[in-house]
């Protein structure tokens, strides 16, 4: 199949769908790859090296989705590129159709098939395509979470705290709330730096898992709203990783707990691309990223993984590739043969197809 691949035109989003040693896998299965010029280069890869593995270097992206039969990206497509969808062409990228009414009618209505990486299941029932993201967020959640809470970083009045403390002062407390990828993975961060760890979470075998791990270093708590209300007020930092598959994420903090938390705390809302988990939480970018609410500080951004794209772009081909791969052989008819591979399939033939949406 023709495989193209545009440059990411979200703000400041510096991944690519493809890394050139993939392009040269795909070439080898028979499947002729085009990438926009320049498509790779906030990843590190040139075009160049695209080139040298086979791929055809198109100038522009109305090039690119003229060319393609399967519309390969990394982020949901902006109006721009809807328009230049065809019908029956596949578009495979992340879409996070719950929380955006008006992308979904307009995927809908542009007749092409779409694929998410983040419905998309496994054997087990997991999300491996959402699963390298969640990791590489959950691990920048508290490292970015540890920098606001610097003192006037950026001009913001964080609370000037160091997570791990210091001889003779306390260190830091971290809610997460949230034990799948994303608050695990910050959990790990978290308690490397030194902090002080709540961890909630609905699943008590989650949670013990957890327990055998990490015994004393952490606190692991049943979530209820009593509960969160008690930890978060006294929080310097909030990770919000809670997930719902295909859903809104639920709504754990609401905006009365928010107003009770010390000056000057950091939130950070891993959930923020599918609604939020904090009732206060609004999206962001990666040029402006916080903003201040009841003088605590918000941190949104959809897409953190852009900001270390070289890493999110590796991690997140090894974990779409393998399904490319079985697209461009079959079309959707590799769906029919994967159950959870066809759970990916949101929207085709102008219809909706994930009921949860």
């Amino acid at each position: 199949m023709k495989i193209g691949v545009p440059k990411e035109i979200l703000v400041n989003e510096n991944r690519v769908a493809i890394t050139p040693a993939w392009v040269r896998t795909l070439v080898e299965f028979g499947n002729e790859v085009y990438i926009q010029t320049s498509a790779g280069i906030g990843s590190s890869f040139h075009d160049i090296d695209y080139q040298n593995n086979g791929a055809t270097i198109l100038p522009d992206a109305k090039s690119i989705f003229e060319k393609a039969e399967i519309v390969l990206k990394v982020k949901q497509p902006l109006k721009e590129e809807i328009k230049m969808l065809k019908k029956e062409q596949i578009l495979f990228t992340y879409l996070h159709l719950a929380a955006d009414p008006e992308l979904t009618e307009d995927l809908i209505k542009s007749g092409s098939h779409c694929i998410a990486y983040e419905t998309i299941e496994d054997s087990d029932g997991r999300l491996p395509l959402l699963r390298p993201m969640s990791e590489i967020a959950g691990r920048m959640s508290v490292q970015i979470g540890a920098r606001y809470l610097e003192r006037g970083t950026e001009g913001h009045p964080g609370r000037g705290i160091l997570l791990g403390g210091a001889s003779g002062v306390p260190q830091g407390l971290v809610t997460i709330l949230g034990a799948g990828i994303v608050g695990t993975a910050a959990l790990k961060i978290a308690v490397g730096m030194g902090a002080y760890v709540h961890v909630f979470d609905k699943n008590n075998y989650g949670l013990s898992r957890l327990d055998e791990i990490y015994g004393s270093r952490i606190t692991t708590i049943y979530s209820t709203s009593a509960s969160i209300e008690e930890s978060i007020t006294r929080s310097d930092l909030v990770i919000g990783a809670a997930l719902i598959t295909g859903q809104k994420a639920p709504k754990l903090v609401t905006e009365d707990m928010v107003k009770k938390m010390k000056y000057g705390s950091v939130i950070i809302d891993v959930a923020v691309d599918q609604g939020g988990c904090i009732e206060t939480s609004q999206v962001t970018k990666h040029d402006k990223p916080i903003f201040v609410k009841h003088d605590v500080l918000h941190y949104g951004v959809a897409n953190m993984p852009g900001a270390v794209p070289n890493t999110s772009t590796n991690a997140l081909c090894n974990a779409t590739m393998p399904y490319l791969i079985k697209l461009a052989a079959k079309g959707l008819k590799a769906l029919d043969e994967d159950p959870g591979f066809a759970k990916g399939l949101n929207i085709s033939e102008g219809k909706l197809l994930l009921e949860l949406v």
